[in-house]
Order: C-alpha cells, then sequence, then structure tokens
C-alpha cells in the first residue's frame, strides 16, 4: 500500500524530467490517468502536447493511439474499417487492431475540427466506454487526452467539451527558458532519456479504486462558497462536473502523498470550472482568495514575523522612559498576533504551516515574558 501511496507523485515526475516548464501539465495528466477521466489541452501547437501522452503511455506500456482530426476524416481512420472478409460471411465487425477502439490511452490532435459522425461516436466511447456500431462494443480506454488551439462556441461541441473534465490552459515556454530549451531539443533530438522506472496500469488501477478512501470531509463545506462565488461571475458549471469534483481533490491529495485532503487541494478546481483563459483567470483569483493555501499562509507569517521582529528592536533599543510608555500597547499587540496564529492554525494539517505556526507562537511567549517581566506582571 505504501508503494502504491508513491506511484503517482513518482509517474508525475518522471513524466515531466525530459521537459523544461511542463510539471503542471504533468500532473494533470497523471491526475486524469488516476481518476480515469479525459483532458483536453487549449493552447498553441508546439508546447509538447503530444510529447508528454505518448510519454504517459509508454511508461505504463500502454496500447496508445494518435491521430490529427481534420473535417475530412472518416470515421473508419479511427475506429477501423469494415472486415469485408467478415462482412460475406454475414458478420459486420470493424478491424479495430492500432485504431482508436483498441487503445488505452488516446490523444486526439484538434478535436474539435472533427465531423459530427466521429463527435457522436467520441461521446459515447468517452462517457461509457462503449461503441454503438451495429452492436454494442466495449473498448478499453482508460483517458483520452485532446487537443486544440481553441475554446469551441459551436452548441454541437458543447457535450463533448464538458466531458473533457480536465482543462489546461498552455502556455509557451517563458523567455527566460529559450537559452535552456535550444539546448534540451538538441539532447531530445538524439536521445531520449530512459525512464528511471516503468509503471503499469494495474497500479494506476489500484491507485483509482483508492480514491474514495481518501478523507475530503475537512474540504467540503468549502466547496458551496466556491460554487457560489463562480456564479456570480456567471461561469457556468454542469451538474456533471459537480458530482467528479471530490474524486479529482482526492487525487491531487494521493500526488502529494496525502490521504487526506487540504485546501491546497482545492485549487485544481480552476481547471475544472474553467471554461476559457479568461475564466481561468477569474476563478483562479476567487480560489486564491477564499482558500487559505500554504503559499497564503507563508505570507501572512511573514508578515507577522516582520512585526513581531520590530517589537523585538524596540524592547531592546528603546530607552527606559519610553518604554514603559510603549510596553501596554506591545502587550496589546503581541497578544492579538498570538490569538490570530491560533485561529489560522484550527483546521490545517500542513506540516511545514503547522512547524512555522511553532516558531512564530514561540516567538510571542518569548517576547511576551520579557514584557511582562519589564512590567512586574505574570502571565
Amino acid at each position: 500500500m505504501d508503494e502504491i501511496l508513491r506511484v503517482p507523485r513518482l509517474f508525475m515526475e518522471e513524466l515531466s524530467r525530459p521537459f523544461l516548464q511542463r510539471e503542471e501539465q504533468a500532473r494533470l495528466i497523471t491526475i486524469a490517468l488516476m481518476t480515469k477521466e479525459h483532458l483536453v489541452m487549449i493552447g498553441e501547437p508546439g508546447t509538447a502536447k503530444s510529447a508528454l501522452v505518448r510519454r504517459a503511455a509508454e511508461l505504463l506500456n500502454a496500447k496508445f493511439f494518435l491521430y490529427l482530426l481534420t473535417k475530412y476524416t472518416e470515421p473508419a481512420e479511427l475506429f477501423g474499417p469494415i472486415d469485408v472478409v467478415a462482412l460475406k460471411n454475414g458478420v459486420y465487425k470493424r478491424i479495430t487492431e492500432n485504431r482508436l477502439l483498441d487503445a488505452h490511452v488516446v490523444f486526439l490532435d484538434e478535436i474539435f475540427n472533427a465531423n459530427s459522425s466521429i463527435l457522436n461516436t467520441l461521446l459515447s466511447i468517452i462517457n461509457e466506454r462503449v461503441v454503438y456500431d451495429q452492436t454494442q462494443i466495449q473498448v478499453p480506454l482508460w483517458s483520452l487526452f485532446a487537443a486544440t488551439n481553441r475554446v469551441p462556441d459551436e452548441t454541437e461541441l458543447e457535450a463533448l467539451y464538458d466531458r473533457l473534465l480536465i482543462r489546461e490552459f498552455v502556455r509557451p515556454l517563458d523567455e527566460t527558458l529559450w537559452t535552456s530549451m535550444l539546448k534540451k531539443g538538441l539532447e531530445l533530438e538524439y536521445a531520449t532519456p530512459k525512464a528511471e522506472r516503468k509503471f503499469s496500469l494495474d497500479e494506476f488501477r489500484q491507485i483509482y479504486e483508492m480514491l474514495p478512501k481518501v478523507n475530503v470531509d475537512g474540504v467540503i463545506p468549502k466547496i458551496p462558497k466556491i460554487l457560489i462565488a463562480v456564479h456570480e461571475k456567471e461561469i457556468g458549471i454542469s451538474d456533471r462536473r459537480k458530482g467528479k469534483l471530490l474524486k479529482i481533490i482526492a487525487a491531487n491529495a494521493l500526488i502529494e502523498g496525502r490521504s487526506y485532503a487540504t485546501e491546497d487541494d482545492l485549487m485544481i478546481l480552476k481547471n475544472i470550472f474553467a471554461k476559457d483563459m479568461d475564466d481561468y483567470e477569474k476563478i483562479n483569483t476567487i480560489l486564491t482568495e477564499l482558500i487559505q493555501t500554504t503559499e497564503k499562509y507563508m505570507r501572512e507569517f511573514e508578515e507577522i514575523q516582520r512585526n513581531l521582529k520590530v517589537i523585538d528592536e524596540q524592547l531592546s533599543s528603546s530607552t527606559d522612559t519610553r518604554l514603559s510608555v510603549m510596553l501596554p500597547d506591545l502587550l496589546k499587540s503581541l497578544k492579538t498576533a498570538r490569538e490570530r496564529i491560533e485561529i489560522m492554525r484550527q483546521g490545517v494539517s500542513n506540516e511545514n504551516v503547522l512547524k512555522k505556526s511553532d516558531e512564530i507562537i514561540q516567538f510571542i511567549d518569548t517576547l511576551l515574558a520579557r514584557v511582562a517581566k519589564t512590567m512586574g506582571l505574570t502571565l
């Protein structure tokens, strides 16, 4: 069990290792595989979308299918041609070997260019893992990954877009990494790094079955508040997507090596709620305001620490006359700071946050003791 719990993080790190600044994409691909969900990557070409998914399939030793879709793509190109020999014998079936219906991991580039026939078939494959082609055919699809350089606004594409639960808005590399990118490109051209560890779909099946056991009780009360705030921004979220939130949150917790969810895990909701980049920015702002993430805790702690250092300097450098006047206010400020830290600690499970808060409380108690001694008080 301990070994399985380490798999998501190890997989994510191994997946992103050959690439520059693609850790977030690797995380979302890993979460899609952990939850057996589907992911769409939105962004301009040449941002390692297909390369990351191909590597994921290789790491899993999973059957992989990749195809670039156009409005002229025929269903047989994806799902296989009709078996003419079988048809002569009165049996209707497709030759699906090495086609989409035979794959565990699928990557469809420019997915929204497909015609209505293909789109309708994809809906049942994504949602039910079946194809209705004369008879009902079960397919082994684990996760489907798609890429597009645009967010669809056509009504007929809404159903498919909504079923791609996880959305990643991919950006080109930051200009500070261009030099490193040139070197990395040459390196990958001649020698793709070998995986330090191979994984399997069986391991991810075990992870998938563990998701309901992740304790998400601590974050559930926060989700309705987030949904209300998102709704107020006139961002629509289907019931289908809402019903899958806890599974995604649980997966993010497992990547962090935890069997319980914290508010940090709620930040991934921006990749579930956002329809386009504008939504993404709005939702990111909402989450930052409503969620006490580890980063947010640490920023507040740093501000409190700066104020405490000022008090420490005042206690050390002020003259006796001036200090006696300041002491009541310093005492009040220190007690307020301590109460603030205690409130912030409530419901927190992050070890780094708790450790930092313990250090600050210890510092406050030291300062309180100094003030009380100078004032002749007993705390």
